[in-house]
């Protein structure tokens, strides 16, 4: 009987993990280097998380910049090319200041810093609900540029936060 039990309540929790796996992936982006876009350096993906919010996940891999702090931001358009300045500024729907994400003062684009490792690795997760997906709506970032800066954000400085130089590419688009 004991066995029984047991195996009801592992088929039990089984069942429940699987149905609470409800993250659907819907955009992604491929982030290259602008001196050179056949070098990937990272992707980004995106999730409609079952409370309506999105999940993105930035992994990046850039051995060039080890032992370094990237600054990353969404900007206006989805196109990297002239080293990435045709994204031209930052996407910023709500025309709100630049300041660190959470933080009072901060717009949709704001992204953050990530710490690279000795081996140029580091990732960062932002969930939110101030992305959509949605045709029409101001907030969509399909299409958007997803922009590494070769330095940090200060989080002050209007409207950059004086992140550097831009130093990888890539562009927002939706999983089929």
């Amino acid at each position: 009987m004991k066995k029984y039990l047991l195996s009801l309540a592992i088929a039990g929790v089984a069942l429940v993990s699987a149905c609470s796996k409800t993250d659907k992936e819907i955009a992604q982006a491929t982030l290259t280097e602008t001196a050179d876009n056949s070098k990937t350096i990272g992707t980004a993906k995106f999730y409609e998380l079952n409370n309506g919010k999105i999940k993105m996940d930035i992994e990046i891999d850039f051995a060039s910049r080890a032992d370094s702090t990237v600054a990353v931001h969404f900007h206006e358009h989805g196109d990297c090319g002239n080293m990435g300045e045709n994204t031209h500024g930052h996407w910023n729907p709500t025309n709100e200041a630049h300041g660190q994400w959470g933080s009072p003062a901060y717009h949709s684009g704001d992204i953050g810093n990530i710490v690279l490792d000795p081996n140029g690795k580091g990732k960062i997760s932002v969930t939110t609900d101030r992305w959509s997906v949605k045709d029409g709506e101001v907030t969509n970032i399909i299409g958007r540029g997803i922009i590494v800066h070769g330095g940090t954000d200060d989080y002050k400085t209007q409207p950059t936060g004086n992140s550097g130089p831009r130093v990888g590419c890539g562009v927002i688009e939706a999983v089929k």
